[in-house]
């Protein structure tokens, strides 16, 4: 499995505010970002796998959804997420 427990916790780690606080936007959003890497590269190789892209689809828009609140709510904490991990609007 790509995404053990423990790369989450990681991700949650270095994102969030601790491995335990999953519901944090930032740990959400960077957790996105993993999840949407790893099914680009999938995609790149079984172009036919529709099911996929629609996951990835939903997930893309999970995250722009996670991005815009994030936006009205804080745009210092939107700015540095964006930043760290390298996304373009």
């Amino acid at each position: 499995m790509y995404l053990s427990k423990e790369k989450k916790e990681e991700i949650f780690e270095k994102y969030g505010n601790g491995k335990n606080n999953t519901g944090s936007a930032e740990g959400q959003i960077a957790l996105f970002t993993f999840r949407i890497n790893h099914l680009t590269e999938h995609l790149k190789n079984n172009r036919k796998d529709y099911n996929t892209e629609r996951s990835l689809v939903k997930l893309v828009g999970k995250r722009r959804a996670l991005l815009d609140y994030l936006t009205k709510k804080d745009i210092l904490r939107y700015r540095a997420i964006v930043k760290e991990l390298g996304l373009r609007k």
